[in-house]
């Protein structure tokens, strides 16, 4: 039976759009968690978590769902990585014991925006590094009209800013878009530096592409600031059209239809 997206979690049968910006994320920490301990906070069905055990020293994903975390025990099993039950609010970990914390589209799923960095502040090491993403509300919400049924606090660009500087001496915060089939993720105001346009054998014209999310990387220390980058989605365009192809009733019909032919060609082989 074909898995079905309830639309709250990324899992790895889906193939568009929301794949993309989520990988070029994961992508954008990998070189501040090389040979690190690393937490992913809300780390759901578990792949990101994996993704990052190929660069990290040892990872360890929370997420609040204690299913979700049996299964994604089950999907990835490494030496360098665990998953645990636990919340934002409440991480199963002891004071200064990790290095690098991950959380990418959590905060906005409840409203204790504050304790949750307080308990991030509790468990990184005083040397460590918050890269933390979530919707800008702005784009993401009042521009395009959109309410997310799973969002229970969305932020406005300051107040996401306000919610982390004052924990941290260093932040950086990041835009990311998105532009047909690929991610760009580049620091706060370059956006105004690169031009999009669009059209056809007919017409060319600007075009203006809003940035629905924002990524702050956060530390007491210095660190290595992101430059602009892009994550090349031309591998989930493909999958995702060949889904589409292969769903449609044209394809279904003549896979029907040359089956006895297959099976004989097989038999007789």
């Amino acid at each position: 039976m074909k898995k079905k997206s309830t639309g709250e979690r990324l899992e790895t049968f889906i193939y568009g759009r929301n794949s993309i910006e989520h990988l070029h994320r994961y992508a954008l920490v990998m070189p501040y968690i090389e040979n690190k301990t690393v937490l992913d906070i809300a780390s759901g069905e578990g792949y990101g978590s994996h993704l990052m055990t190929t660069h990290a020293a040892f990872v360890t994903g929370v997420d609040i769902d204690a299913q979700t975390v049996a299964a994604a025990k089950v999907k990835y099993q490494k030496d360098n990585l665990r998953f645990l039950v636990g919340s934002a609010t409440a991480i199963p970990l002891e004071d200064q014991s990790v290095d690098v914390v991950v959380s990418y589209e959590t905060i906005e799923h409840h409203d204790q925006h504050q304790a949750m960095i307080d308990e991030i502040k509790r468990v990184l090491k005083p040397e460590g590094v918050l890269i933390i993403s979530t919707p800008d509300k702005l784009y993401y919400t009042d521009k395009r009209n959109f309410n997310n049924e799973f969002h229970i606090k969305e932020l406005y660009k300051q107040e996401f800013v306000d919610l982390i500087s004052p924990k941290f001496k260093n932040i950086q915060l990041l835009t990311q878009i998105y532009c047909n089939g690929n991610s760009i993720i580049q620091p706060e105001g370059d956006s105004r530096n690169v031009q999009f346009f669009t059209g056809d054998y007919t017409w060319a014209a600007p075009q203006e592409i809003d940035p629905l999310y924002l990524v702050i990387i956060a530390s007491e220390t210095h660190f290595t600031p992101h430059n602009r980058s892009i994550f090349n989605g031309e591998i989930f365009t493909e999958k995702t059209w060949r889904s589409h192809f292969e769903n449609s009733n044209s394809y279904k019909v003549g896979n029907f239809i040359i089956r006895p032919i297959k099976f004989l060609k097989n038999l007789f082989q």
